[in-house]
């Protein structure tokens, strides 16, 4: 853009932007302008013509009695502060070519209903650039997912073992039940799952029990009953509850989630990796993870879905695909989270091992794909998520390395 200059031909040079501003006053904050020879800090404020700021009544508002720079498109009349000094403006139609702005209300208004503003010139973005854009994008993602892990931690006393549990649990109850298992491991004391873990029963008997499916009375079930026993000796030794809000659903959701399989499964699991934490710190790759997480529900399980009711003989492992979600989101994201605690970088290692793994299928991710966007693996199915929720429908363009790269090729 090259240098910039106020209406009345003083020079502006821009140090920092500060923060934009979403709710009512200037729009950024903290912003630091040299115009002149002097340097300025404060609010900066932008219209489309200078008018609206007497159009807004800005003039008797004191919020923007320290607005150190007006920028606009058209500057059609003066503006003044409540005590009348008159505010730098900044022009922005003497600085962008015609030909960007045309593009830029193309990109936004070329069709009324599509996936995406940039439709299909997506595909078209350098390889470089949009490869190193989607790792970005990954790491944005991871970033956010590690949000409510970092909250569990402070609430455990950085106790991570628990805090993998919890999350490890959250993401056996997938979608439909992800909340339920989440509340249902937030109950759970850890120190008494460490000291029951040699025991797969005992641990099976406290999942399905405070998760509230141990409270009918079924006849002839032998391990049923067993597990119900079981639950109430163990009531008399730790302090464990069936009275929560929410109880895990079996509506709408295929039989290998039921929440006793998946329940089975995690007992299982701890009970044959008795350090599964600082194993899957360890594993370097997918192959490594799989083998880790190789488990299946109790026998019982091989010839039925619910308690009491058989069905055909079918073990019920942790399938890949299955194992492949809590790659994304469980293992990853503490295996970065607990790294960053300790002062290592492995983010080369989280790329290898989430580029070994399929990319998800959904709506979104196939919409991208329809558009002939390359998306290999998970690294790239996740960082597309991550760039359509928070970039394309809430048209951050401008912000997005293929909207302003189409933008600039057109300057």
């Amino acid at each position: 853009m090259g240098k910039l200059y106020t209406s009345n031909n003083e020079p502006v040079q821009v140090f920092e932007v500060g923060s934009h501003n979403l709710l009512a006053g200037p729009d950024f904050f903290n912003s630091k302008v040299e115009i002149g020879e002097q340097l300025w800090a404060g609010t900066v404020e932008i219209h489309i013509k200078s008018s609206d700021w007497y159009a807004h009544h800005h003039e008797q508002d004191p919020n923007y009695n320290n607005v150190i720079l007006h920028v606009v498109w058209e500057d059609d009349v003066n503006v003044y502060r409540k005590d009348n000094t008159a505010i730098p403006t900044l022009v922005l139609k003497d600085y962008i070519p015609p030909q960007v702005l045309v593009a830029y209300q193309e990109l936004f208004h070329q069709h009324k209903v599509k996936f995406l503003n940039c439709g299909n010139e997506v595909s078209n973005a350098s390889s470089l650039v949009w490869e190193n854009w989607l790792e970005r994008l990954y790491f944005e993602r991871l970033e956010k997912k590690w949000n409510l892990v970092d909250h569990l931690l402070k609430e455990s006393k950085n106790d991570w073992e628990r805090v993998f549990f919890i999350m490890l649990t959250k993401n056996f109850g997938v979608k439909i039940n992800g909340d339920a298992f989440f509340e249902i491991a937030k109950q759970l004391d850890f120190s008494m799952i460490r000291k029951i873990q040699n025991n797969v029963m005992q641990l099976e008997s406290v999942f399905f029990g405070v998760a509230g499916l141990l409270s009918e009375d079924i006849q002839g079930d032998y391990y049923y009953n067993g597990l119900k026993k079981e639950f109430q000796f163990l009531k008399t030794k730790f302090p464990l509850s069936e009275n929560y809000m929410q109880k895990p659903q079996f509506f709408k959701l295929r039989p290998p989630n039921f929440p006793t399989i998946r329940l089975s499964q995690l007992a299982n699991l701890y009970f044959l990796q008795r350090n599964i934490f600082s194993e899957v710190l360890a594993a370097k790759s997918v192959e490594e993870v799989y083998e880790l997480f190789a488990v299946a529900a109790s026998p019982y399980w091989d010839s039925h879905y619910t308690f009491g009711k058989e069905s055909g003989t079918n073990p019920k492992k942790l399938t890949k695909k299955f194992i492949d979600l809590l790659i994304i989101n469980t293992i990853l994201p503490i295996k970065m989270g607990y790294s960053k605690h300790m002062g290592r970088d492995v983010s080369e290692e989280v790329v290898q091992i989430i580029s070994e793994v399929k990319a998800e299928s959904n709506n979104v991710i196939n919409n991208f794909k329809e558009l002939n966007v390359s998306l290999p693996s998970a690294l790239e199915s996740q960082a597309t998520l991550q760039l359509y929720n928070e970039y394309c429908i809430k048209n951050k363009c401008l912000q997005c390395v293929v909207g302003h790269g189409l933008l600039k090729g057109k300057a």
